[in-house]
């Protein structure tokens, strides 16, 4: 199978909403069912990067140009002229959430099982209990005491070697070739239990309350607030992106590649466009 990975990295706020929601966040993020870890839908990657290259518009364009498109993204119409694209997004995974650090200003953290569903770990020595944390031997997070500081938690953390590993190929991959920010990444790395993580994925996401003010008197409707959720600025998710079976003839699976996850992107996912939410740079990583 033809087949990369793509990161995204979160240049603001996102919005990936789930709808209305029944807790105190009117507008919840989408969550994974079993994990409630936060996610991206695989349909707004794949939807973005499609209007992105133009794939929905009207306009006339080149013959082969449109070919390349409708074979990478599909076609809607009559039964006769309709086909699947044959590139396939899946969802985009949480892999670093960042969290408010007391040293080094915040965290990118990350945990064994979300790395190794990922791709990215290694063997790692053991697994961190909910009191404990692996950090880099270059780590700005842990104060004199040997401990760091995310949130209101105090936790043990160990230096090991690995985790100096994990953070520069998770900083390869997102920051490419920028070695001041692999660097500043490397420093802020941190590896959380499982059970730990999720819990900063349900406390450390971004919650602002909205307003609608009445035009007329210029106080706030009646009902009219709400609370928005969004994954905080510097989130790092990943996926994976291959090609499935090409309909249009005399165009290759390498054509698409090329074409479409040939080079980066900076890419808007999610709602409230309007006021710069959703701002993210998409990496592709090499077939």
């Amino acid at each position: 199978m033809n087949e990369i990975k793509y990161w995204l990295h979160a240049i603001t706020p996102i919005h990936a909403g789930a709808g209305r929601g029944l807790g105190y966040i009117d507008m919840p993020i989408a969550r994974e069912k079993v994990t409630a870890w936060p996610y991206i839908p695989g349909s707004s990657i794949k939807g973005v990067i499609a209007d992105h290259f133009g794939a929905s518009d009207e306009d006339t364009r080149r013959k082969e140009e449109n070919r390349v498109l409708k074979a990478a993204f599909g076609t809607s119409g009559s039964d006769n002229d309709c086909a699947a694209g044959a590139l396939v997004f899946t969802d985009a995974n949480i892999l670093c959430i960042p969290i408010r650090s007391f040293y080094g200003t915040f965290a990118w953290v990350t945990s064994p099982f979300c790395l190794k569903r990922t791709g990215t770990a290694e063997n790692l020595p053991g697994f961190p209990q909910d009191s404990d944390a692996f950090i880099t031997d270059d780590s700005k997070l842990a104060g004199d005491d040997g401990k760091i500081y995310l949130e209101d938690l105090d936790i043990s953390a160990q230096k090991i070697s690995q985790a100096g590993r994990i953070a520069d190929e998770i900083a390869a991959s997102v920051f490419g070739d920028n070695q001041e920010w692999r660097k500043i990444f490397a420093e802020r790395f941190v590896i959380v239990s499982d059970d730990l993580f999720t819990f900063l994925c349900e406390s450390g996401t971004e919650v602002n309350a909205h307003i609608r003010i009445n035009s007329k008197t210029g106080i706030v409707d009646t009902g009219a607030l709400w609370y928005e959720e969004s994954l905080p600025v510097e989130t790092v998710l990943t996926g994976r992106v291959w090609c499935d079976k090409v309909f249009v003839d005399g165009v290759t699976a390498a054509d698409l590649f090329e074409r479409f996850c040939g080079k980066n992107l900076t890419l808007q996912i999610g709602g409230k466009a309007s006021t710069g939410k959703g701002l993210v740079r998409c990496v592709f990583g090499s077939r």
